[in-house]
Protein backbone atom coordinates (compact mmCIF):
# COMPACT_ATOMS: atom_id res chain seq x y z
CA UNK A 1 0.00 0.00 0.00
CA UNK A 2 1.41 3.56 -0.99
CA UNK A 3 0.28 6.52 0.55
CA UNK A 4 -0.88 9.42 -2.03
CA UNK A 5 -1.14 13.09 -1.02
CA UNK A 6 -3.78 15.11 -2.97
CA UNK A 7 -3.73 18.75 -2.56
CA UNK A 8 -5.94 21.29 -4.36
CA UNK A 9 -5.12 23.83 -6.74
CA UNK A 10 -5.80 27.80 -5.55
CA UNK A 11 -6.98 30.55 -7.45
CA UNK A 12 -3.62 32.71 -6.34
CA UNK A 13 -0.93 32.22 -9.31
CA UNK A 14 1.31 33.12 -10.97
CA UNK A 15 1.00 34.47 -14.55
CA UNK A 16 3.25 32.57 -16.52
CA UNK A 17 4.24 29.10 -17.41
CA UNK A 18 5.83 26.95 -14.79
CA UNK A 19 6.09 24.14 -12.73
CA UNK A 20 2.53 23.08 -10.85
CA UNK A 21 4.71 23.58 -7.89
CA UNK A 22 5.56 26.68 -8.26
CA UNK A 23 2.52 28.16 -9.76
CA UNK A 24 0.13 28.48 -7.24
CA UNK A 25 1.33 31.01 -4.39
CA UNK A 26 -1.03 31.20 -1.88
CA UNK A 27 -0.15 30.70 1.97
CA UNK A 28 -2.29 27.47 2.12
CA UNK A 29 -0.75 26.03 -0.86
CA UNK A 30 2.96 26.09 0.03
CA UNK A 31 1.76 24.94 3.70
CA UNK A 32 -0.02 21.89 2.38
CA UNK A 33 3.05 21.41 0.28
CA UNK A 34 5.86 21.66 2.90
CA UNK A 35 3.57 19.37 5.08
CA UNK A 36 3.13 16.61 2.01
CA UNK A 37 6.43 16.58 1.42
CA UNK A 38 7.12 16.15 5.02
CA UNK A 39 5.27 13.19 5.36
CA UNK A 40 7.70 11.04 2.60
CA UNK A 41 4.65 9.81 0.36
CA UNK A 42 4.96 7.85 -2.65
CA UNK A 43 3.12 10.33 -4.26
CA UNK A 44 1.90 14.10 -4.39
CA UNK A 45 -0.58 15.89 -7.13
CA UNK A 46 -2.29 18.81 -7.24
CA UNK A 47 -6.17 18.76 -7.76
CA UNK A 48 -6.58 21.21 -10.64
CA UNK A 49 -9.93 22.95 -12.07
CA UNK A 50 -8.43 22.55 -15.39
CA UNK A 51 -6.03 20.23 -15.53
CA UNK A 52 -7.07 17.19 -13.40
CA UNK A 53 -4.46 15.44 -11.89
CA UNK A 54 -1.14 17.50 -12.06
CA UNK A 55 2.25 15.89 -10.99
CA UNK A 56 4.72 18.98 -9.24
CA UNK A 57 6.99 18.82 -11.60
CA UNK A 58 4.53 19.33 -14.68
CA UNK A 59 4.95 22.64 -16.60
CA UNK A 60 1.72 24.46 -17.27
CA UNK A 61 0.21 27.57 -18.25
CA UNK A 62 -1.85 29.37 -15.64
CA UNK A 63 -5.48 29.84 -15.42
CA UNK A 64 -8.72 31.00 -13.89
CA UNK A 65 -11.25 28.11 -13.18
CA UNK A 66 -12.45 26.87 -9.69
CA UNK A 67 -14.45 23.62 -8.66
CA UNK A 68 -16.26 26.34 -6.59
CA UNK A 69 -18.18 27.91 -9.14
CA UNK A 70 -18.96 25.20 -11.13
CA UNK A 71 -22.61 22.98 -11.17
CA UNK A 72 -22.66 19.82 -9.62
CA UNK A 73 -22.94 17.40 -12.30
CA UNK A 74 -19.53 19.69 -14.02
CA UNK A 75 -18.16 18.92 -10.65
CA UNK A 76 -18.94 15.07 -11.57
CA UNK A 77 -17.39 15.56 -14.77
CA UNK A 78 -13.87 16.70 -13.41
CA UNK A 79 -13.70 14.19 -10.72
CA UNK A 80 -14.34 11.19 -13.34
CA UNK A 81 -11.91 12.83 -15.13
CA UNK A 82 -9.07 12.81 -12.00
CA UNK A 83 -10.50 9.07 -11.01
CA UNK A 84 -9.47 7.86 -15.03
CA UNK A 85 -6.34 10.03 -14.19
CA UNK A 86 -5.58 8.21 -10.92
CA UNK A 87 -6.49 5.04 -11.59
CA UNK A 88 -3.14 5.13 -14.37
CA UNK A 89 -0.79 6.33 -11.63
CA UNK A 90 -1.76 5.24 -8.99
CA UNK A 91 -3.22 1.48 -7.24
CA UNK A 92 -6.65 2.90 -6.78
CA UNK A 93 -7.88 -0.30 -4.82
CA UNK A 94 -4.90 -0.65 -2.61
CA UNK A 95 -3.45 3.24 -1.82
CA UNK A 96 -4.22 5.30 1.18
CA UNK A 97 -4.79 8.59 -0.49
CA UNK A 98 -4.72 12.23 2.43
CA UNK A 99 -6.69 14.96 0.97
CA UNK A 100 -5.36 18.50 1.91
CA UNK A 101 -8.00 19.38 -0.56
CA UNK A 102 -11.56 21.11 -0.03
CA UNK A 103 -14.53 19.33 0.10
CA UNK A 104 -15.52 20.76 -4.10
CA UNK A 105 -12.05 18.87 -4.95
CA UNK A 106 -12.63 15.49 -2.94
CA UNK A 107 -16.31 14.82 -2.42
CA UNK A 108 -16.87 12.85 -5.73
CA UNK A 109 -14.02 10.67 -5.78
CA UNK A 110 -14.21 9.62 -2.09
CA UNK A 111 -17.07 6.74 -3.04
CA UNK A 112 -14.13 5.42 -5.38
CA UNK A 113 -11.50 5.31 -3.01
CA UNK A 114 -10.78 2.29 -0.14
CA UNK A 115 -8.68 4.16 1.66
CA UNK A 116 -8.53 7.64 2.56
CA UNK A 117 -7.83 10.25 5.03
CA UNK A 118 -8.54 13.88 5.55
CA UNK A 119 -6.79 14.97 8.07
CA UNK A 120 -8.30 18.80 8.32
CA UNK A 121 -12.02 17.93 7.90
CA UNK A 122 -14.14 20.75 8.95
CA UNK A 123 -10.98 23.30 9.06
CA UNK A 124 -11.26 26.89 8.40
CA UNK A 125 -8.24 28.25 6.09
CA UNK A 126 -7.18 30.13 9.35
CA UNK A 127 -7.39 26.81 11.55
CA UNK A 128 -5.36 25.16 8.72
CA UNK A 129 -2.80 27.12 8.30
CA UNK A 130 -2.35 26.76 12.43
CA UNK A 131 -2.77 22.79 11.91
CA UNK A 132 -0.07 22.85 9.01
CA UNK A 133 1.94 25.60 10.95
CA UNK A 134 1.86 23.19 13.85
CA UNK A 135 2.93 19.55 12.17
CA UNK A 136 5.33 21.61 9.83
CA UNK A 137 7.64 22.88 12.85
CA UNK A 138 7.24 19.38 14.79
CA UNK A 139 8.23 17.16 11.40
Amino acid sequence: MGTIILISCVSKKLNYKTKAQDLYVSPLFQKNLQYAKSQNPDKIFILSAKYGLLRLNEIIEPYDMTLNKMHSNEKKERANFVLNQLKKSTEIEHDEFIFLAGNNYRKFLLSHLKYYKIPMLGLSIGKQLQWLSKRIINE
